[in-house]
């Protein structure tokens, strides 16, 4: 049964008007849904196993999009607004498809052994300076298989950010700085040991950081740096980290997009499918949706992630609180 808070049952009558004055989230005490449509699918249409596996194509796209992004940083003009042009429009778009490339390789759908998975992904890590797609990799796993954990699911706001950041410019600030809260959310809430590939990301990125600066100098540094804020902040593509779990529909917990910025980000906006089925890779995504069309054409889907953005931050009904949460 859903509820905001012990004492209030859960009716959709009611429910924005609890969400818009009560900084609780939303409880849930079954499974996430997923589980057991992804059994249903899997029952009902068995040809959907043969979309498992991984994309030939997918370390050819990353790499390129890897190397372009370094190239231009290594020229950026030395200017103040051809530096800011390059980086609003290139910089800011290359690094959040190199960010769902990460995404899709912590999902080993770049090769078959694991180990190379992970060795692509330092890779692509370099010109996003910060050393994360290890830790993501961990992190994200568990977002999967422990869907609204309170604890463990670390892609949900805090009760501290729920209270803190609301109404239109606490949205504001929060959606421009999220990429900090996604940096340190985990290690407030759900600190781990790093493990190997975790040590080795962070030592292979700051030899890359001192010797590209030794090299080619700051100013690319600072093209590169800029670009991860500024692409995980109010970026259109940035839409898809509200798009995804944000409950704008009582009873539904995960939205997908259909926009043609998918074509993008390797197919993200399929999130529900996702989901569902992890081992897909994002190239396979629309396949999946057309085979099962029965079980997700009645979910309430996105167009646009520009209007996702502009709807949650005027919205008084969604705020940082609009998510499902599970006790365990």
């Amino acid at each position: 049964m859903l509820s905001i808070s012990k004492n209030f049952s859960y009716d959709p009558n009611d429910y924005f008007c609890a969400m818009s004055s009560n900084p609780e989230f939303i409880w849930q005490d079954d499974r996430e849904p997923h589980f057991q449509r992804r059994k249903e699918i899997l029952r009902e249409i068995p040809e959907v196993k043969q979309l498992f596996g991984i994309d030939p194509l997918l370390k050819y796209k990353v790499l390129f999009v890897s190397f372009l992004q370094l190239g231009i940083s290594m020229f950026v003009p030395d200017n103040f607004w051809g530096f800011v042009l390059v980086l609003v429009i290139a910089g800011t778009t290359l690094v959040h498809i190199l960010v769902l490339a990460i995404h899709e390789l912590s999902h080993n759908l770049a090769f078959k052994i694991e180990s190379k998975n992970n060795w692509l992904a330092i890779l692509v890590n370099l010109p996003l300076v910060f050393p994360f797609a290890m830790a993501f990799k961990a992190y994200h796993l568990e977002h999967h298989w422990k869907q609204g954990d309170n604890k463990k699911d670390t892609d949900l706001p805090t009760r501290l950010e729920a209270k803190l950041f609301r109404g239109f410019l606490g949205k504001f600030l929060w959606m421009a700085f999220q990429i900090l809260f996604y940096a340190l959310r985990p290690l407030l809430i759900y600190p781990r040991k790093p493990n190997k590939w975790e040590l080795i990301n962070f030592a292979t990125q700051i030899a890359f950081v001192g010797l590209y600066a030794y090299f080619f100098g700051w100013l690319g540094i600072l093209y590169l740096a800029l670009s991860v804020v500024l692409a995980t902040g109010l970026h259109p593509l940035a839409g898809h980290f509200v798009s995804e779990h944000y409950v704008t529909k009582p009873g539904q917990e995960t939205y997908s997009y259909y926009g043609p910025l998918n074509k993008l980000v390797f197919n993200v906006g399929y999130h529900n499918e996702h989901h569902d089925f992890p081992n897909i890779p994002g190239s396979k995504l629309p396949e999946l949706r057309k085979l099962a069309d029965e079980y997700y054409k009645h979910l309430h889907s996105y167009q646009s992630w520009t209007r996702v953005i502009y709807n949650f931050l005027i919205s008084k009904e969604v705020g940082l609180n609009s998510r499902v949460k599970r006790a365990k």
